[in-house]
């Protein structure tokens, strides 16, 4: 469309501009965003994949100690029974060499022993050092229920079928490294747990389906068995299991993203909302202030302009009064007080702007012929006029002077469409609660995508104009009336129908 002077389309070419800023600036934080947390859940994955190869190592580090600890036991056993073989021996009657069997028994330095006979006397100890101050005879008794509920007691039948027993338990040195090993094992994988990876972890058995082991997931999680589940399916919708070997058995690591990786992830988001709603919070107030900077201009250009057109009119009348004077000059002076009428009308529909106009019942379809009648006198047999009106008064609550200038836009609106030649079409439709007025004509048309554009201040299709008429229709219409008034249809070439709705009263 030709527009020598469009501030809308200007304001449309720097939205479009600023809008298209908007995406490149949202496209590269959201690539730039991305590639950090490619890279943290890459970091992560890396941490747990070394998590999981501990964890295998661990697991063969824990056989091994399991073999170790087994022979050393074994060891421990075999001194047993042979400090067992050389108390026998000593106390063969038959044997007269004991230096043997002496040496066997003082070189059992490690190993505890209690020897006892049948009726649980105790007859001798080994390696038992008795705290000072304590019963000896009561701490051995303890010492003995210890030994057998680690070891059975070895029976010795001597000659004559007397028998004794020997208790035994592991050494000091055994148990302090058998502890120590324990205790290493078990704080190891939780330890890697904590420390190797940030992410929530669960190691689960593939046979019995228990957890061993945990990170990261709470106790309720892992006490609850529908909550352990949901968990690990949340984790497996992330990520897929790792595989491990414990103990020679199958395991598999879950895990899931960590939160800060989550945080990271979903930061972009939060980001851009926040930055919107302070735009937008922002657009509002200047939008807000906008408008009412422009309404202040409006009112005050419309009240100036009627002020300015009082002066020069009450003179006009003046001099007609003068004219009918003469009667030469009589129909002269009816023809401009015609038109002094009219610009008293236009002159009141300007002060009318800015301030709260009185609504009063009229009749519409009288309003809409008069408006009719004052063009068909004016555009001659090039434009046809038709109406399509009830047969009955609609009456609606509004103000004639204002209402009219928003009838008279549209006419003059659908003449430009025209270029001064076609139809008009006025239809009056009367609902129950509303009435709906509409505007046809035959002209060029309007694009749908311009269909809300055409009621903007600047818009116009015309080589000449300021593009306000349909603006003000719109402000009379919606602000003063509380009517609607929009582009109903249009097509190119064949015309547009623009639709005025207004509530009404019975």
């Amino acid at each position: 469309m030709a527009n020598t002077y469009n501030i809308y389309s200007q304001k449309q070419r720097w939205k479009l501009l600023l809008f298209a800023a908007a995406l490149v600036f949202v496209a590269l934080s959201l690539w730039y965003t991305k590639t950090l947390v490619d890279k943290v859940a890459a970091e992560e994955r890396s941490k747990v994949e070394i998590w999981a190869e501990a964890v295998k190592k661990r697991s063969a580090l824990v056989q091994y100690t399991s073999r170790l600890f087994d022979k050393l036991q074994a060891g421990e056993r075999k001194k047993v029974e042979l400090y067992l073989e050389a108390t026998r021996y000593v106390t063969r009657p038959d044997v007269t060499d004991l230096s043997f069997a002496l040496n066997v028994l003082n070189d059992n330095t490690t190993v505890p022993v209690i020897l006892t006979n049948e009726d649980g006397t105790i007859t001798s100890h080994r390696n038992i050092e008795v705290p000072e101050g304590e019963d000896e005879t009561a701490f051995l008794k303890r010492e003995i229920e210890d030994m057998a509920a680690q070891y059975d007691p070895i029976e010795i039948v001597y000659y004559g079928n007397s028998k004794v027993y020997l208790y035994y338990k592991d050494s000091k040195l055994f148990s302090e490294l058998k502890k120590t090993f324990a205790d290493l094992q078990e704080s190891f994988i939780a330890e890697l747990m904590l420390n190797a990876a940030t992410s929530p972890l669960i190691l689960l058995d593939s046979a019995s389906g228990k957890v061993i082991e945990a990170g990261n997931v709470s106790q309720e999680v892992l006490g609850d068995e529908d909550l352990l589940r949901a968990k690990l399916d949340q984790m497996l919708s992330q990520h897929e299991p790792l595989d491990v070997e414990m103990n020679g058995r199958k395991a598999y690591v879950y895990y899931e993203d960590s939160f800060i990786l989550t945080q990271l992830t979903y930061y972009p988001i939060a980001q851009f909302g926040i930055i919107g709603l302070f735009i937008f919070i922002a657009y509002l107030l200047f939008s807000t202030a906008r408008k009412a900077e422009q309404n202040r201009v409006w009112v005050g250009m419309s009240k100036e302009t009627a002020h300015q057109l009082g002066t020069p009119l009450s003179s006009m009348m003046a001099w007609i009064e003068l004219l009918r004077q003469d009667e030469k000059n009589a129909q002269v002076a009816d023809e401009l007080m015609k038109d002094v009428e009219r610009l008293q009308v236009v002159t009141d529909r300007f002060s009318k702007i800015g301030s709260q106009p009185t609504l009063e019942e009229q009749d519409l379809i009288a309003l809409l012929q008069e408006g009719v009648d004052y063009y068909k006198r004016r555009m001659g047999k090039k434009v046809a006029f038709e109406t399509n009106f009830p047969d009955h008064p609609v009456f609606v609550t509004l103000n004639r002077p204002l209402f009219e200038w928003a009838v008279e836009n549209l006419i003059k609106n659908a003449l430009d469409a025209m270029e001064g030649k076609g139809t008009i079409e006025i239809r009056l439709e009367d609902l129950d609660s509303r009435v709906h007025i509409e505007f046809s004509d035959t002209g060029k048309g309007i694009p749908a995508n311009k269909f809300k554009s055409v009621f903007d201040p600047g818009y116009t299709s015309k080589k000449r104009g300021w593009g306000l008429g349909l603006s003000l229709s719109k402000r009379i219409i919606k602000e003063y009336h509380d009517g609607k008034i929009y582009v109903l249809k249009s097509e190119l070439g064949v015309g547009t129908t623009f639709r005025i709705t207004l509530n009404r009263k019975k």
